[in-house]
């Protein structure tokens, strides 16, 4: 019995990620084809919300018996001033993830840059989709990609190895946006890791979705200049956006701070 168990927690980051990835596609088949429309976004969150609830039955109720250090990482919401400072933290997150994926594929290659720009109908869309991205999709993704995966290891090196592992799993499940889901997803198992809260990851997650989704709206009333590539899926926010982020972190970085302060 303890033998099956030790070769199931080396094969859990697998199999949370193909777990993760069969959820998922079951969440993306109502907007298929040529399916659109508010009623096939609206099955789609039902379906996401039914994926959830199994995921946290799963790392609930199943997990911890069969993984007894999976009991080391709550499932209880973090204090409130944690989960608002990593939303605030979270748009410098983007920021800085963008321009650092910019950087380095400069190094191999010339990126060709152009304005972005949104029609109406394209905001529409990405407004009725953000609802999913923003609420739902990254409790689901973290509970598949991280908790799941994380959660059976005790030591922290080990953790950190998976975190790196289902990184790269999920910048595959990205395809073209590989670069910076893949930096996007260590930050968030490190978070995880840190904080032991599958919540402050999920928040963190949340705030980088919502920070594109108003990015969008930027973009569409043409408040600044952004330019962005397509291969790999690169956005450059400009500088008014740049200094916001800034002020963000520093407000989310304070109160992540006093709360750490308080309960010391």
């Amino acid at each position: 019995m303890k033998q099956a168990s030790g070769l199931l927690k080396l094969l859990m980051p697998i199999l949370s990620a193909v777990y993760g990835v069969a959820v998922i596609y079951m969440t993306a088949l109502p907007l298929s084809g040529d399916h659109s429309g508010f009623g096939y976004e609206l099955l789609t969150w039902l379906i996401t919300l039914v994926g959830i609830a199994l995921s946290l039955y799963l790392v609930h109720r199943v997990e911890p018996k069969v993984f007894p250090s999976a009991r080391d990482f709550s499932l209880k919401l973090p204090p409130t001033n944690v989960f608002v400072g990593l939303l605030l933290i979270a748009p410098l997150l983007l920021v800085t993830e963008e321009y650092l994926v910019y950087g380095i594929t400069s190094l191999s290659h010339t990126i060709e840059l152009e304005p972005m720009t949104y029609t109406t109908d394209e905001l529409q869309e990405d407004l009725q989709s953000s609802v999913h991205a923003v609420l739902l999709a990254p409790i689901l993704e973290e509970l598949c990609f991280r908790q799941m995966a994380i959660s059976p290891f005790r030591r922290r090196r080990t953790q950190i190895f998976v975190c790196v592992v289902m990184a790269l799993l999920f910048g595959v499940l990205h395809v073209r946006n590989f670069p910076g889901a893949f930096l996007s997803a260590i930050v968030y198992g490190l978070v995880f890791i840190w904080s032991g809260s599958i919540w402050c990851s999920v928040a963190l997650h949340a705030g980088r979705n919502l920070t594109a989704t108003l990015i969008a709206v930027y973009s569409w009333l043409q408040l600044g200049d952004i330019q962005m590539t397509k291969t790999p899926v690169i956005i450059l926010p400009d500088m008014k956006i740049v200094i916001a982020g800034v002020i963000l972190a520093v407000a989310g970085g304070y109160l992540l701070t006093r709360k750490r302060n308080k309960l010391s």
